[in-house]
């Protein structure tokens, strides 16, 4: 497989990187708000397999002490390849400098992370635009304390 690996978003077709996004699956994600924060993020990794976007991911970096690693994605042609882990290491590297580097798992996921060298963090915490969605997918532990409510 030769892939062509880009690090910045001039090029992109944001549709193409929504449809990306869906299908890997990570929800839907709006095209405008896609160019938005990848414009905004300091590293990036964009591949490609010929004309076809298969793989993403970007981190928001502050040059010194946290880099926050996202958004990785993979095509489904693509998943159990090592791409999703080829363009963390990437990030990863980029991001080298840093005194902390940050990523929050999809649910389900954390092992994957674990066997790269990412830990657990105890302290972790955070506000979502939507709570209720962010718990119900086991994001966030609810507020009751108890563990996240199990999908139907």
């Amino acid at each position: 497989m030769s892939l062509l690996w880009l690090y910045d978003e001039k090029t992109i077709d944001w549709n193409e990187m929504s449809d990306l996004y869906r299908l890997a699956p990570l929800g839907e994600k709006d095209p405008q708000q896609l160019k938005e924060v990848y414009k905004n993020s300091r590293f990036k990794c964009l591949v490609f397999d010929g004309a076809r976007l298969v793989g993403v991911g970007r981190a928001l970096a502050d040059g010194c002490d946290c880099s926050y690693i996202c958004d990785v994605a993979v095509h489904p042609s693509h998943q159990g390849t090592g791409l999703g882990r080829a363009i963390i290491n990437k990030l990863r590297e980029l991001s080298v400098g840093h005194k902390k580097i940050i990523l929050y798992a999809k649910p389900g996921k954390q092992g994957f992370y674990q066997k790269m060298g990412f830990k657990k963090m105890a302290t972790a915490m955070a506000i979502f635009e939507d709570q209720d969605y962010a718990e119900n997918i086991g994001l966030i532990e609810s507020s009751s304390g108890k563990p996240p409510r199990a999908k139907g």
